[in-house]
């Protein structure tokens, strides 16, 4: 779909994040942020559904630098679409800090993946969302996979509702790293004994999946932070596999009509983890491994 209009169709992000109560460890990394333009440098995608505000790479870097995080990970949006230029530019920018994850067609020459490869790109996202366009047929998806697996790239899952279970086994059958993305956005009405999220559970018994602990606030039934519905799920799965999960801000936080406070969501990473073990992990250990950060 060719957007309709040059104007963004959703409110900005929040420019003046609190500083949070809760500081984060040495090498902290958000696992899962974007960035967008600014659009006179890095134009957007002219297939997008929407035209998001921007929010380039300086304020990121003021954000990080306000919130503790050393390091993160930049999730490649249908925004910017196949053109991986701003993301290549930001991990430019900080040598060392960051990493990308890229969105990949199956056309995609092996040189081109090579080159992303060495320009930090250590991931490939794929999403079942119908907002964010028709999902890709699963033989091309296999056929990105079996391209980028032998560089050790991770395979992100942007999966919804009962998502879960309608990719369960597709998810199984891949054997690279799998990392699902925003807790999988569960229905939290469905419970903790729900089936979406005890197949997520069971997924994450897996020693290849792992799971971004980004998102609360999206999962939320339009409740305001601390998300009293919703902190439980983030934290049942910290508690499950703590050594697969990761966390992220999702700034500058798109398609979303309640944006939250970055300095806020910080704060809640001590409810989802309320032991340092586990938060290490989640935030230093388990990232470094799965991304490669030194």
């Amino acid at each position: 779909m060719i957007a309709t209009s040059q104007a963004p169709a959703s409110p900005s992000h929040d420019r003046n994040p609190k500083k949070p109560r809760f500081i984060p460890p040495p090498h902290a990394c958000d696992s899962h942020f974007h960035v967008f333009g600014p659009q006179a440098i890095f134009p957007f995608a002219e297939n997008r559904t929407s035209t998001p505000h921007d929010a380039p790479k300086a304020e990121l870097f003021a954000l990080h630098k306000l919130l503790g995080f050393e390091r993160g990970v930049f999730v490649q949006s249908a925004f910017h679409g196949s053109d991986h230029a701003v993301v290549l530019d930001l991990i430019a920018a900080a040598p060392g800090r960051y990493r990308g994850v890229a969105l990949l067609q199956p056309t995609t020459p092996q040189a081109e993946i090579e080159r992303l490869d060495a320009g930090g790109i250590c991931g490939v996202r794929f999403h079942f969302f119908s907002h964010l366009g028709k999902p890709m047929p699963y033989d091309d998806i296999r056929a990105i996979i079996a391209k980028v697996a032998p560089l050790g790239w991770h395979i992100a899952i942007h999966v919804g509702g009962e998502g879960v279970l309608e990719q369960y086994d597709f998810i199984t059958s891949i054997d690279a790293p799998v990392v699902i993305d925003h807790i999988g956005r569960i229905d939290i009405a469905e419970g903790l004994d729900g089936k979406a999220f005890t197949a997520l559970k069971r997924l994450l018994d897996r020693d290849n999946v792992w799971v971004k602990l980004s998102g609360t606030d999206r999962i939320t039934k339009h409740q305001p932070y601390p998300y009293a519905d919703a902190i439980a799920f983030p934290r049942a799965l910290a508690q499950h596999a703590p050594e697969r999960v990761v966390w992220g801000s999702d700034w500058p936080h798109p398609n979303h009509f309640a944006v939250p406070n970055d300095g806020e969501l910080v704060d809640l990473i001590a409810e989802i983890a309320p032991d340092e073990t586990t938060r290490h992990k989640m935030l230093v250990e388990n990232p470094a491994r799965l991304f490669g950060f030194e």
